[in-house]
């Protein structure tokens, strides 16, 4: 799927490394705010009809850590993300029905939240290798609606 050098890999797992749970959290709040249609798939959540009672959500703060579990599966298998994320495509496919440009959004809003929190140390070498490990989870999770 994704070439990686090994300089690539460390800047992956060296982002990885530094984020915390807060980060998902943020960044499934971003999108539902900023994309709401994309609030269609959390209709069990509760309040989303406002910037605040999104980013006070509990089940927005805890769907967003199960996507950074998910994601560290990536970061772990960054050279088989592919089959690491067929399952999870699966259902994203063919159970939960979710566009696949989903995966898109998220994973901008991703970096934008890294970017905030990472300041300088998230440069423009550090955020290219990012986005190209981002970009290959997108491509992966969308793989099973071909």
């Amino acid at each position: 799927m994704a070439d990686w050098t090994d300089a690539q890999r460390k800047t992956v797992a060296s982002v990885w490394g530094q984020l915390d749970a807060e980060i998902g959290a943020h960044a499934l709040a971003r999108v539902l705010i900023v994309y709401p249609w994309t609030q269609r798939y959390f209709g069990s959540f509760g309040d989303l009809s406002t910037a605040a009672a999104i980013l006070g959500n509990g089940k927005v703060a805890a769907h967003g850590k199960v996507v950074l579990q998910a994601l560290e599966k990536g970061v772990k298998n960054v050279d088989a993300i592919k089959s690491t994320y067929t399952d999870l495509s699966r259902l994203h496919c063919l159970t939960l029905k979710v566009d696949p440009d989903n995966f898109r959004l998220l994973a901008d809003c991703l970096t934008i939240v890294i970017a905030t929190k990472l300041g300088a140390a998230f440069n423009p070498q550090v955020q290219a290798t990012w986005q190209k490990f981002l970009s290959a989870c997108v491509i992966a999770l969308g793989s099973q609606y071909v």
